[in-house]
């Protein structure tokens, strides 16, 4: 989990300004599903956990 808000605010907070809180919630949400769902990933072979899960079904 704490690498999780690392990334986050790595990739998407920094030198970003956001107007209101409904605009950061509307943002982190986006980015709690790319995370998810299509950000690759080292431990799952370079893949996303979409592609992942896939792989495993067809293995």
């Amino acid at each position: 989990m704490k690498n999780f808000f690392g990334i986050m605010k790595q990739e998407m907070y920094y030198g970003e300004v956001y107007n209101s809180f409904d605009e950061l919630k509307e943002v982190i949400d986006k980015f709690i599903r790319y995370y998810n769902e299509k950000r690759s990933n080292t431990s799952l072979g370079y893949r996303n956990p979409i592609e992942y899960s896939e792989y495993m079904l067809i293995a």
